[in-house]
């Protein structure tokens, strides 16, 4: 029995002998750009490839994690270090002995919180190795490949996971679709990991809203009015998204704001976009 890693975006299953038939998460129209049917590995089979992770500090307290060379949807974890314990936001589908040793080192891992399905990885390995919960909001409870005690799903449209940390549920690229506030971060002006529930767009301070970003169906207007009001209500300074280099490192709450808006007068140009 071995539990399956997708090749293509990362997820993985529950455990089987045979590797599933196809990948829900690939299928999907919000799924990776590139797909030509399932293909699978294991963990072990990428320790046996040479896959590492590296760990990269960003700002006191915050580091990212990431997968070398290059795998799956390529997207980082961040994990966020406070005094009143470590978060891991978002997943990756790589864990092996040095990595889990260097975190342990930094305090470990006390909560797991993960912006949307794409990112579940391998979730349920990196909870069972440091007794942590995993947090996922409740609508998009249907692409958990890995059932696992481990996951508390949680409803609504906040949760605060410890004093100066909330998650906030945005939607917009999926129903649950969330984002991490870390009030007391960049000294007290705070930070936003985003995943791409809000899209940082590479080599400008600007953000984008999207339904399908493979397919390039954008959302409705009214979707990116309700996130520009949801988030508006928080002040951040940065907002650091799911890849390296694709970050805004000042006055992000107001380039949030000013990109919704350039989003919102665009769309007011095509009827029916509401």
């Amino acid at each position: 029995m071995e539990h399956w890693i997708c090749l293509t975006c990362g997820t993985q299953y529950a455990a089987s002998e045979q590797p599933p038939a196809h990948c829900p998460s690939c299928e999907d129209e919000r799924g990776p750009f590139t797909y030509r049917g399932p293909a699978w590995t294991t963990l072990e089979q990428m320790r046996q490839a040479g896959y590492h992770n590296t760990i990269q500090e960003h700002e006191p307290g915050l580091l990212g994690i990431g997968i070398e060379p290059a795998f799956g949807i390529t997207q980082r974890a961040l994990l966020v270090r406070t005094p009143q314990g470590n978060v891991l936001w978002d997943c990756i589908s790589y864990l092996d002995d040095e990595t889990r040793e260097a975190v342990k080192r930094l305090g470990g891992i006390q909560a797991i919180a993960i912006s949307h399905p794409h990112y579940y990885a391998s979730m349920v390995e990196w909870a069972h190795n440091f007794n942590a919960p995993i947090y996922l909001h409740e609508a998009d409870r249907e692409w958990v490949m890995r059932p696992d005690k481990s996951i508390k799903f949680w409803s609504g449209e906040t949760l605060v996971l410890m004093p100066g940390i909330e998650l906030i549920r945005l939607g917009g690229h999926f129903p649950g679709g969330s984002v991490l506030h870390w009030k007391h971060a960049a000294d007290g002006k705070g930070v936003l990991l985003a995943g791409d529930i809000i899209s940082v767009v590479p080599n400008r301070p600007k953000v984008s809203f999207m339904y399908s970003y493979t397919t390039g169906l954008p959302l409705p207007a009214s979707e990116v009015r309700r996130i520009r009001d949801t988030i508006g209500a928080y002040e951040f300074e940065r907002i650091y998204s799911a890849w390296s280099r694709r970050e805004i490192l000042n006055d992000a709450s107001r380039v949030v704001h000013s990109s919704a808006e350039r989003y919102l007068s665009i769309l007011e140009h095509f009827p029916g976009t509401d």
